[in-house]
């Protein structure tokens, strides 16, 4: 039975990662206790409409779905670059849903992001609030369980998606070209070695038999055991970071990547988005698909404005003539000096 491809691009989801050949020998990582992945649905924001529908309908390129498996089979972030809307984040959410990885977790980087804001955020503050209250009310030196550094520390999108899960999470590093100049430099080390250290768990280690902690997982309320306040992953997590193309990244950076190169969809691929959205194009929707090609090459357009415009033109009732305007409205240039275009 062939193994290649075991993501396909499919509409339907399937347990086709099961079939995932073992990892190269440098990347083999043997994290415990191994993990079972959360359902797809205990994450609310992961589920919302949009991203539901997104995953649903995103329709890949051949290149696509050979890169989204040479991540998969090698273990290594996939860095997909390209102008906006043309499909960058959706991806994630795509190869989420289809091969069954739970909920995609999602670091949304800005230029103040850190690597320990991926990790995991610990609250010493209100700690230090729960040991007070507790000797108030115990009489002792506030010991109490609420005050352990446990339940003042939850972990991070990144930081939860490297704990040992038996199959791979689906991480989304959002718009990564936009961070300090420091991140994906600061990123090489942990997405190398598929591990990390949280020195409060490590600190407090030293008084707990196991040196086991229950901590929280980023996207849900349940707790995960962390030991010694080191993590290691099991199955590497499916790692998509996204560029806007803003900014060169490192050569070190870059050797660690799979890197995918978007582009602007030709009018068979715009044909075939809008029939996985709203079903065939009509005649007008062709009209739109074509004048949307034609603009294309004097600024940037999304998809998504063209898909706007499309179901306003079917939804909204109005003649031809008041379509073109609303349509022109819908799809403005996104650069900053856009070349003026007739619709």
């Amino acid at each position: 039975m062939a193994l290649w491809p075991v993501y396909t691009g499919a509409t339907q989801p399937h347990d086709g990662i099961t079939r995932l050949p073992p990892p190269p020998p440098w990347r083999a990582f043997d994290g415990h206790p191994v993990l079972e992945p959360p359902d797809e649905h205990d994450d609310a924001a992961a589920t919302s409409p949009d991203r539901t529908h997104r995953a649903r309908t995103y329709q890949a390129t051949e290149e696509t779905v050979q890169l989204v498996n040479a991540a998969l089979y090698l273990r290594r972030p996939l860095l997909v670059t390209g102008p906006p809307g043309t499909g960058k984040s959706s991806l994630a959410y795509a190869v989420a849903r289809e091969l069954r990885l739970g909920p995609v977790l999602r670091w949304n980087i800005t230029s103040r992001s850190t690597l320990h804001d991926g990790l995991y955020q610990y609250d010493p503050l209100s700690r230090l609030y729960a040991a007070r209250q507790a000797a108030k009310e115990d009489g002792g030196p506030g010991a109490a369980s609420g005050a352990g550094v446990e339940n003042h520390l939850r972990l991070g999108p990144l930081g939860t998606a490297l704990l040992p899960y038996a199959r791979p999470r689906a991480l989304l590093i959002d718009e990564i070209d936009k961070s300090d100049l420091d991140l994906p430099n600061d990123l090489l080390n942990v997405l190398e070695e598929g591990q990390y250290e949280i020195p409060e768990l490590v600190r407090a280690a030293r008084d707990v038999p196991d040196g086991r902690a229950e901590v929280m997982a980023d996207g849900t309320d349940r707790r995960v055991p962390v030991r010694h306040g080191r993590v290691r992953c099991h199955a590497f997590p499916f790692v998509v970071l996204t560029s806007n193309g803003e900014r060169e990244f490192p050569p070190a950076f870059l050797r660690r990547c799979v890197t995918l190169r978007l582009r602007q969809p030709d009018d068979r691929h715009l044909a075939e988005i809008v029939r996985a959205h709203l079903g065939e194009p009509d005649a007008y929707a062709r009209q739109l698909i074509d004048r949307f090609l034609s603009r294309v090459g004097s600024g940037d357009l999304a998809t998504d404005q063209l898909l706007n415009a499309i179901y306003l033109a079917r939804a909204s009732g109005l003649a031809a003539g008041s379509l073109d305007e609303l349509a022109e409205q819908l799809m403005p240039y996104l650069g900053q000096s856009p070349q003026p275009h007739a619709f």
